[in-house]
């Protein structure tokens, strides 16, 4: 499926089609995924058409939820706030996935040895410990809402904020291009984590983000929206690891994203 012709990844490119961007959509690898069918971006892109809407898209594939206001996408993220901000309808947010899917990332919120585990959460460290799940989601809620509250005071009033909880991804050890990945399986087999839980212990990790949401959604629900993309796809539906097929992002935008859209009158 071509790219939608409304949704641009850099400025330049914005800048010579003389538009400007209603949907700021700052994001990881969900929004930029640049394999054959695109993003989650292209096939919202086009529901938002309709309604004359114009996205422009910040961040990168591996962006952290970190990042967007401690790191390296703080300055640009501000820029065009700034610059833009007024005139946004929305502001779209995927992130926190590249905070725990990484060898690195992962490995450190697993016990040492998870080989005599029974259930997924006996494979994690306790959340009073550093390097937790409950550490992790306390720095990635921190990271969202000083992110939101730099939305919310760079824009007018009626400005909504769409943030999203991923799916639970299958550890099959598949990367892109064929390739082995180094994502979430090789965490999971050095750990130990017996081979009938290791998708639950990636489910208990989006799980935890999307709880982790729902006190930011709490705080403003008429601005804040969470989208809920969960138990949406099936093995079949997923590219590697981390990303599904094109067709999987055009079903988690039919099924869970419309919905929400339509609600607040962005499609």
């Amino acid at each position: 499926m071509p790219l939608a012709p409304n949704v641009f990844w850099n400025a330049h490119d914005m800048f010579e089609q003389g538009v400007e961007p209603t949907i700021l959509a700052i994001g990881d690898s969900w929004f930029w995924y640049p394999m054959p069918g695109g993003s989650l971006l292209n096939p919202l892109a086009r529901m938002v058409a309709d309604k004359g809407h114009v996205i422009l898209a910040v961040g990168e594939n591996g962006a952290e939820a970190y990042d967007y206001m401690f790191g390296k996408y703080k300055k640009r993220i501000e820029m065009l706030l700034d610059r833009y901000g007024k005139n946004l309808s929305a502001v779209f947010i995927s992130g926190a996935g590249n905070d725990f899917a990484g060898f690195n990332d992962l490995r450190p919120l697993l016990n040492p040895d998870c080989r005599g585990a029974s259930s997924a959460a006996a494979c994690f460290r306790p959340d009073a410990e550093p390097e937790s799940i409950g550490w992790l989601m306390n720095k990635i809620a921190t990271s969202y809402r000083l992110l939101i509250g730099r939305i919310i005071v760079s824009t007018h009033p009626d400005i909504r904020i769409v943030t999203h909880t991923y799916d639970h991804a299958f550890p099959t050890g598949r990367g892109v291009f064929g390739k082995n990945s180094r994502w979430l399986l090789p965490a999971l087999v050095d750990a130990g984590v017996p081979d009938p839980l290791r998708h639950a212990c990636v489910k208990t990790l989006i799980d935890r983000f999307a709880d982790a949401l729902v006190p930011i959604v709490a705080t403003d629900p008429v601005r804040i929206r969470r989208v809920d993309s969960r138990n949406i796809l099936q093995e079949k539906d997923w590219s590697n690891e981390l990303h599904p097929k094109g067709k999987g992002f055009r079903k988690l935008a039919k099924t869970a994203w419309k919905p929400v859209l339509e609600e607040i009158g962005l499609a």
